[in-house]
Order: structure tokens, then sequence, then C-alpha cells
């Protein structure tokens, strides 16, 4: 397995970019993203976001995100489109915890200077004991949140919080539309719930390309074991590859699982690996984890994502 304190190498090396590109253009300026000047500009990183923040935002916000379908928020690299964007919103909203890595600096320097939140930043300073600390790292969590419901919802409430403060006019439009989606995703929760109960207790194992999971497992009951670690940043080196093929051929376990967003020839090596050892693995389906689905497609919203994971996940280990 690969170790989870390899995070603190692989944080130092992808934020040395975002040190050199950490004052750009324009970094004082104010104004709108070049949207409809009667909307709030908000400028997101990854899709999860944008799509929380349009959920709350309603008719008031246009929302912006910097991340499409398939792309990896821990090697995402700024272009100076995203640079000019990211200084022309009237608000930004990112991850946190480091997701973005090589991003992470120059968001923490924008903030400094304009209205740019983490959405777990209430979370990690009021209830640390909902994220899944990294071991071997003092104050560092494993960045994938939205995979629990109990998080994502907090997270939820934090955005309309800051999206009152900043348009006090719409304030109760924001809080309505968060409690309406709190209880759409409550809804499907409890169907989530009921789905992964069918697999059998033994076979809810689930492997995958890299450690994006570990909230799913903790919130509906599953063994998450990641190729690689935290960050894609991480490779996944000879002795993880046979430990979890160990793992595969001791617990006979039928499916692994590629993502959308990381290349999938380490997850084959498992197949492979497993084949020689007289134990057939089988892929299982492709998994979203950093990224989102096509936009119009119900795997681009946050809760289309999860329903189709869910629905991956069973279908493969029931």
């Amino acid at each position: 397995m690969v170790t989870r304190n390899r995070l603190w190498r692989t944080y130092a090396l992808g934020l040395l970019p975002a040190v050199l590109a950490s004052c750009f253009p324009g970094c004082d300026g104010g104004g709108s993203a070049g949207g409809d000047p009667g909307l709030v500009q908000v400028v997101c990183t990854t899709g999860q976001v944008a799509d929380l923040v349009e959920n709350v935002g309603g008719e008031h916000v246009a929302v912006t995100a910097l991340m499409g379908p398939g792309v990896d928020p821990h090697l995402y690299k700024a272009t100076p489109g995203d640079r000019r964007a990211l200084n022309g919103a009237d608000l930004v909203f990112f991850n946190g915890l480091h997701l973005e890595g090589r991003l992470a600096e120059l968001l923490e320097k924008l903030a400094e200077r304009r209205p740019a939140f983490a959405v777990v930043e209430e979370i990690e300073r009021d209830h640390p004991e909902l994220l899944l600390p990294v071991p071997g790292g003092r104050n560092v969590y494993d960045p994938h949140v939205w995979f629990d419901p109990e998080v994502w919802r907090r997270c939820t409430r934090f955005v309309a919080v800051k999206l009152a403060e900043h348009d006090p006019e719409h304030a109760d439009v924001y809080r309505k539309n968060a409690e309406a989606y709190v209880a759409k995703l409550d809804a499907r929760e409890r169907t989530w719930r009921e789905r992964i109960a069918e697999i059998p207790e033994k076979s809810r194992v689930l492997v995958t390309a890299h450690d994006a999971f570990g909230y799913f497992g903790r919130a509906y009951g599953l063994e998450v074991h990641g190729l690689q670690g935290i960050s894609t940043a991480d490779e996944a080196d000879l002795g993880a590859v046979n430990d979890l093929i160990e793992l595969l051929v001791s617990r006979g376990v039928k499916a692994v699982f590629i993502e959308s967003s990381v290349p999938p020839k380490n997850v084959q090596s498992l197949v492979d690996g497993c084949r020689a050892r007289g134990h057939e693995v089988k892929i299982g389906g492709e998994l979203f984890s950093d990224a989102m689905g096509p936009a119009g497609k119900p795997e681009g919203t946050y809760l289309g994502m999860v329903e189709h994971n869910v629905e991956t996940i069973v279908d493969a280990l029931k």
C-alpha cells in the first residue's frame, strides 16, 4: 500500500510552481469575471464545488468552474485565463485541504486580498473530528470530503452563509436553497445506503486507482484500498501493487475499479497480477472521484456522480 505520509513530499513539490506564480497580473483589481453584472460572479475550482454553489446560489449567481470532466485537481496547473478569472470574480470557492495541490498557495494568497473560501474552512476550524487525518502528517487531512454526506451538508450551509454575507439582499434565498439541497441529498443518501447493503459484508472491499474513497468507505461501511496515495502525484510502487494483489487473492475480491481522472494502467496491473496467481478479478467499471462526468449528463452533477458510483460498485461486488 502507498502510505499517506507521502502527502508532505507530494504537496511540497506540487506547490513550487504556485509559489513562483503567486503574484499574477492585476492581483489587486476588482470587478466581475466578465458575466452578467446583475449576478454574483463566482469562480470555483472543481466540478463538485461548482455544482454545490450553483445549487445554493440558484438564479442569483453565475458560476465558472476551472476544472472540467476528467481533470485531476491534484496535478492541475492554472492557466493565465484561470488567473484572470480568479482575480475578476466576486467570490471564489475551492475545496481546500490541499486537494488543489498546485493551486493551493495561489488560492491562499488570493484569499488575503479577495473573498476566497475553502468550502471546508468551517469544518477544519471547528469540527476537525469529521475529517480523516493523513497518517504521519500533523493537521493534514484527506481532502476528498464530498464523499461523506454529513461533511458535504455542512459545506452546503457554509456556502450559503458566505453568499449571504456578500449578497444580503438574497440571503433568505441562499439559505432556503441550501436546505432544499440538503433535503435532496438526505433522500438520495437513504437510497444509496439501501443499495450498498445489498453487497454481502465479506465482499464490501473497494479497491480503486488512488486513495480517494476514504470518506465514502467510512460513510457506507466499505473497506477501501487505493493503489496510489491521497494525491495522484504519488506513484504506486511495486510493493504497493504486490500488497494489493495479495489482498485481492486472499480475500477473493471480485472487482477493482478505475477512475475517470486517473490513467487505468496501474489498475490493469492488479488484474494481470491476480490472473497470474490463478484468481480472476475484473475491472468493475469507472468511478468518478476527483472529477465529475460531462455536463448535461447525470454524472455531471454531484448527486449524479455519487449515484453512478454506488450503482457501479454494487453491480460489481454484489
